[in-house]
């Protein structure tokens, strides 16, 4: 288990924070309330942990198979769709979404191996995640994977209300695996996949993911 970069100069800062109002509580605001320092320093302590938790970042062993199509976040199952993409694919697609909470590890992974053929940031709004329009009109990214055997892949990062802050770390033209980590989403948010109308969904609403592992579709 290791701390993800987009954590680190935080993480840093936040430390120097509290262990200044610890110093200062304790030796100019409390210095004869013992009970007060302590339940200052308390908080503190979990607070801090509460946000090195959040930026974890665990090793996992991602098996590839292109027939598969594997969750790319930690979360939750809350959307199983027919629907249709207006924006690149322009035709029918299922679409599976993972909500991801604060406390869920908020890396992204690819959850297919191919070339980046399209991607696109989006400025928008900060719906809940789970909202219904917040998949259209929220801050998001578009990405797209072509597999070798022509298939693509669509999907989605959504900011969420906590979530002001998307991270993709992809370019057209690009090459990645599956399971290779593609961006990060600071503080809950969701993901949407849109895949083929002839794909077989494996999981079901209210399942829970594993970024990299969860196998969430059978590809014809």
């Amino acid at each position: 288990m290791t701390i993800h970069k987009e954590g680190r100069t935080l993480l840093f800062i936040l430390l120097i924070v509290l262990v200044a109002i610890i110093w200062v509580s304790d030796y100019y605001l409390f210095p004869e309330y013992a009970v007060v320092r302590n339940i200052i320093i308390g908080v503190s302590v979990v607070f801090y942990l509460l946000i090195l938790q959040f930026f974890r970042l665990p090793s996992i062993q991602v098996t590839k198979n292109d027939h598969l199509v594997l969750a790319p976040a930690d979360g939750k199952v809350v959307v199983i769709e027919d629907t249709e993409d207006t924006e690149y694919l322009k035709g029918k697609r299922k679409q599976v979404s993972i909500f991801m909470s604060p406390i869920n590890v908020h890396v992204n992974r690819m959850p297919v191996g191919g070339s980046i053929s399209y991607y696109k940031y989006h400025p928008g709004k900060y719906l809940v995640a789970w909202h219904p329009k917040s998949s259209t009109e929220n801050e998001r990214t578009t990405v797209v994977t072509k597999m070798s055997n022509g298939t693509e892949i669509l999907f989605r990062q959504i900011a969420g209300a906590l979530a002001r802050r998307i991270k993709c770390y992809v370019q057209e033209g690009q090459k990645l695996e599956q399971g290779d980590e593609f961006g990060f989403i600071k503080f809950g948010s969701r993901v949407d996949i849109f895949l083929p109308v002839d794909a077989s969904i494996t999981v079901n609403i209210g399942d829970k993911t594993t970024g990299g592992k969860t196998v969430i579709a059978k590809l014809a």
